[in-house]
């Protein structure tokens, strides 16, 4: 049995680590890392466990936190934080997953340009590996520090990456407009994340610049220049960003009066006609060997039947008469888009089926 830890336990993201690794059938929890919680029992703050093998667990302070005892570490802090954590973890002997913003560029003039914070371990920074599973497999294998994607990225690339690569696709007019529940903000207590305020409501934030939109531009580009080696559709030639026009994206993001989940509207413009036959060959090229990521051709996904899951659901439709394609994407948030995805990187580095413990469907109804 692997020997894990979670520093930041008692967040959303924390908590659904617990949920997924204690059920994990080749893993055990060591130790659950807590600054505002440390001394309380766990099934004080989350009843769920009592009656588990967590019953009688007491939150750790990170003082009295032993890394080198763990064979991997999750880091589900706030960015900012967590580089100063990881900073402090790495090269101690264990793997780290990381769940922040802090480690998803390796350039980090552009982290520090869209967080407003200056990044304190910029070599970290360039040897962490970008956890998309179905875009970094390899890397992930053999990494020390895994970058978990954030949710809205990780919906917005398992739709656009297939159709970057198509020779006929308009790189800058990819529009996203996406919607999540409010579990998307975290656990702190805020105002206008109150029942109140947001229940029988949907309202827009951050239109054009919130952080993941340098996220998933980034990572579109970095892709284009042959720095993820997975081909998805007719990859082009590398293009070389200096002379070439990057891709760019317009991502408006949207909170709706439900707990849990991601639906994102993608909308690209192609250069030349296509049919839905060409784009679905380049979908099932891309997925048909994906476990979690399911290519829908007669139905549209849905937030009701991924949530609860590590599954995205994928549709397409090809509209002839603009000459655009339209594609929906539905993730969990929390899972797909946070805990599960850094438990499918966990299986990686482990050398266990990326299946394992990540099985359950959707909770529906």
């Amino acid at each position: 049995m692997k020997k894990v830890s979670i520093i930041g336990a008692t967040g959303y993201v924390g908590i659904e680590l617990i949920r997924l690794l204690h059920d994990h059938p080749e893993v055990e929890i060591k130790d659950l890392v807590s600054k505002s919680s440390a001394g309380q029992l766990l099934v004080d703050i989350y009843p769920q466990f009592r009656g588990s093998i967590l019953n009688d667990y007491q939150l750790r302070a990170m003082e009295d936190f032993k890394p080198e005892e763990s064979d991997l570490i999750f880091t589900a802090l706030p960015h900012g934080v967590s580089q100063n954590i990881v900073s402090e973890l790495y090269g101690k002997g264990t793997k780290i997953i990381d769940l922040s913003g802090d480690f998803r560029y390796h350039d980090v003039k552009v982290y520090e340009k869209w967080y407003g914070v200056k990044h304190k371990s910029p070599e970290l920074a360039r040897e962490a590996v970008y956890g998309l599973v179905e875009l970094n497999r390899e890397k992930i294998k053999g990494a020390e520090l895994i970058a978990n994607p954030g949710c809205y990225v990780t919906a917005s690339l398992l739709g656009l990456l297939p159709l970057v690569s198509f020779e006929k696709a308009d790189l800058n007019s990819i529009i996203i407009d996406a919607k999540s529940g409010v579990s998307g903000a975290g656990r702190s207590l805020k105002e206008n994340l109150l029942f109140t305020e947001t229940h029988n409501t949907m309202k827009a934030y951050s239109p054009g610049v919130h952080r993941h939109s340098s996220e998933i531009e980034y990572v579109l580009n970095q892709f284009l220049t042959g720095k993820y080696k997975k081909t998805f559709g007719s990859l082009k030639d590398q293009i070389d960003l200096e002379t070439e026009e990057k891709a760019k994206i317009l991502f408006t993001p949207h909170l709706i009066p439900i707990k849990r989940g991601i639906l994102a509207t993608i909308y690209l413009d192609l250069e030349e006609q296509s049919s839905g036959s060409e784009i679905m060959e380049l979908y099932q090229r891309a997925y048909n060997k994906e476990r979690f990521v399911q290519v829908l051709k007669d139905s549209l996904p849905e937030i009701k039947n991924v949530a609860g899951s590590n599954y995205a659901q994928l549709a397409f439709r090809y509209n002839k008469r603009t000459n655009r394609v339209i594609i929906i994407s539905a993730i969990d948030n929390m899972l797909k888009g946070a805990a599960g995805q850094a438990v499918q990187n966990m299986n990686l580095i482990f050398n266990l089926p990326e299946e394992t413990g990540l099985e359950a469907t959707a909770l529906f109804p």
